[in-house]
């Protein structure tokens, strides 16, 4: 079993669990249900942005512990100021994250994207009762009809929807419901990097849906490359969560890219 399809495991352990506790209908009397939503679409079709999403991560399963120490809510500040989006990592297990970290991320104006593995349209509710924006489905774990479903579901409850691809078979995912198609350049399988997962599969990829880069972004220098490949949006975490200040790492990076700009 690849950590993959361990993960996978535990989030339908998980679920089941939390629908014993909290229903649906609980989920959607919740206050923050009822907000509207932040387009992160438009943000990074405006071109007005640094196009950066910048993640709050506590560990990963392949680096471990990245920064057990950092305040959500200082860091996403200083991610606010200049970020597309934010990304909150809400999986404990293997990641560290909570969905209080969201909700105390809220506090920020800027679209936030729930980074977790949604198996369940009930994940869906929660997501938008933790006061996000954007889910991400990840290809690799749902197959064509549950992206289809679980996008629909997405969209008729206000959220966005990043559709999150590996390679190119995976590109028969993508669904009208879907807002932003993601190239992840970490298999999720091997844990391997490489940005040219992203360069390789920016042609196939739909122009009316923002191209969005993820993992293995570490320099100003690999943003202009894809920048110039296509990619309007870039998701960036452990970059700077590795560092003892994540948002001072954060703003410096944006103001070096400005200047390269």
């Amino acid at each position: 079993m690849n950590i993959l399809e361990k993960i996978v495991a535990r989030k339908k352990e998980e679920v089941a669990a939390r629908k014993q506790v909290t229903s649906a209908a609980q989920l959607k009397a919740m206050p923050a249900f009822q907000r509207s939503c932040i387009s992160l679409k438009e943000r990074l079709m405006s071109g007005k942005t640094s196009g950066i999403i910048a993640e709050y991560k506590r560990q990963s399963p392949s680096k471990g512990v990245i920064n057990a120490s950092a305040d959500v809510v200082e860091v996403t500040s200083a991610y606010a100021q200049a970020a597309a989006g934010i990304s909150v990592l809400t999986d404990a297990d293997f990641f560290g994250g909570s969905a209080v970290d969201l909700m105390r991320a809220r506090v920020q104006e800027v679209p936030i994207l729930r980074k977790d593995f949604m198996i369940d349209t009930y994940q869906l509710d929660e997501a938008k009762a933790m006061g996000a924006d954007v889910i991400l489905l990840i290809a690799a774990c749902l197959s064509v009809d549950e992206v289809a479903k679980m996008a629909a579901y997405a969209k008729a409850i206000g959220l966005e929807v990043l559709l999150e691809i590996h390679d190119a078979t995976e590109l028969q995912h993508i669904c009208a419901d879907v807002d932003m198609v993601g190239v992840n350049n970490r298999n999720l399988k091997t844990f391997e990097v490489s940005l040219d997962t992203s360069l390789n599969l920016i042609q196939q990829l739909p122009k009316d849906k923002p191209a969005v880069a993820e993992s293995g972004i570490s320099s100003v220098e690999n943003i202009l490359l894809l920048e110039k490949a296509g990619f309007k949006g870039f998701l960036v975490g452990e970059n700077f969560m590795k560092t003892s200040e994540p948002g001072k790492a954060f703003l410096e990076f944006v103001e070096a890219l400005r200047f390269a700009r």
